[in-house]
C-alpha cells in the first residue's frame, strides 16, 4: 500500500505516535496519564534511557507504518510499544484496589486505561496484518474498550464533569453522562453488530470533538504540563484508530444486518 492509498485514519493514528514520542523525548520522562510506567514502582533503573527508548520508537514506527515498505514493520512495532503501555496498568488492579478496595469506578477507570492502550494496538494490528482475525479482533477491542470508557465516564461523573468546558451549556455532568451513554451504545453496536460501521464513525467523531474543545485548550493554560501535551497526542491516535476501525468495517461490509450473518 503506498502513501496515496492509505485512509486518514492511518494519517491521525501515526502523527498521535509521532507526537507522543517527540514529547518523551522533549520531557525525557514517560507521559504519566498514558504510559504509566510508575505503577510498576518509584524506583526503576534507568528510567530516563527506557522513556528515550519509548520515545524513538514511537517515532519511527509512526514514520514507518506511513511507507508502503514499512508500513508492516511499523504497524507491529506500534502495537508492541502500546502493549507494553497498557501493561503499565495491571499493577494498579492490586496496588490501588489493595489502598482503596475494589470498588466498580476503580474497576471502570483501571479497565479504561487499559482500553486507551488496546485500540492502538489493535489498529497497529491492522495495518500490520488486515486479515479476518485482526478484524475480529478490532471488533472486541473497541467494542468493549468503549463500554469500559462508557462505565469510567458514568461512575466518575466529577473528574469526568471538570474537563468540561465551562462555556457549554447544561453543565458538566450532563456532558459526562450523555458520553458516558453514548459510549455504551457504541460499544454495544460493534460488539452486536447492530449498525456498527455507524456507531464506528461516530466513536471517532466524539474522539475528534474531545480533541477539538476539551484538550486542544489546554496547553496554552498549562505550557509546561507533558500530560497536558500528551494527552493532546494519545487522543489524535485514537481518532485515527477509531478511523481505521471504521474503515475496516466499511472494507468488510460493517453494514451487514444481524440476518446476513447467518449461515446459508
Amino acid at each position: 500500500m503506498s502513501t496515496e492509498q492509505k485512509g486518514v485514519g492511518v494519517y491521525l493514528y501515526a502523527a498521535g505516535s509521532i507526537a507522543a514520542g517527540i514529547l518523551d523525548l522533549i520531557w525525557g520522562e514517560f507521559e504519566a496519564a498514558h504510559q504509566p510506567i510508575q505503577a510498576l514502582g518509584d524506583h526503576i533503573h534507568g528510567r530516563a534511557i527506557l522513556a528515550y527508548t519509548a520515545a524513538a520508537w514511537l517515532v519511527l514506527g509512526g514514520a514507518a507504518i506511513l511507507w508502503r515498505r514499512t508500513a508492516r514493520w511499523g504497524g507491529w512495532a506500534l502495537a508492541a510499544i502500546y502493549s507494553i503501555f497498557a501493561a503499565f496498568w495491571l499493577p494498579r488492579f492490586y496496588t490501588v484496589a489493595h489502598l482503596m478496595g475494589l470498588t466498580l469506578p476503580l474497576v471502570a477507570g483501571l479497565s479504561a486505561g487499559i482500553g486507551q492502550q488496546l485500540i492502538l494496538v489493535a489498529a497497529g494490528i491492522e495495518e500490520a496484518a488486515a486479515t479476518s482475525r485482526a478484524g475480529r479482533l478490532l471488533r472486541w477491542v473497541f467494542g468493549l474498550s468503549s463500554v469500559a470508557f462508557g462505565l469510567a465516564h458514568l461512575t466518575g461523573l466529577r473528574p469526568v464533569a471538570a474537563m468540561v468546558p465551562t462555556w457549554m451549556p447544561f453543565g458538566g455532568n450532563f456532558w459526562a453522562i450523555l458520553t458516558g451513554i453514548a459510549f455504551v451504545l457504541a460499544g454495544i453496536a460493534i460488539l452486536s453488530r447492530v449498525l456498527d460501521l455507524l456507531a464506528a464513525r461516530l466513536l471517532a467523531l466524539m474522539l475528534l470533538v474531545f480533541s477539538i474543545f476539551v484538550l486542544a485548550p489546554r496547553p496554552f493554560a498549562r505550557p509546561h504540563d507533558h500530560v497536558v501535551w500528551g494527552s493532546n497526542a494519545y487522543n489524535l491516535a485514537a481518532v485515527g484508530a477509531a478511523w481505521i476501525f471504521a474503515e475496516s468495517l466499511a472494507r468488510r461490509g460493517g453494514r451487514r444486518s444481524y440476518t446476513d450473518l447467518q449461515p446459508k
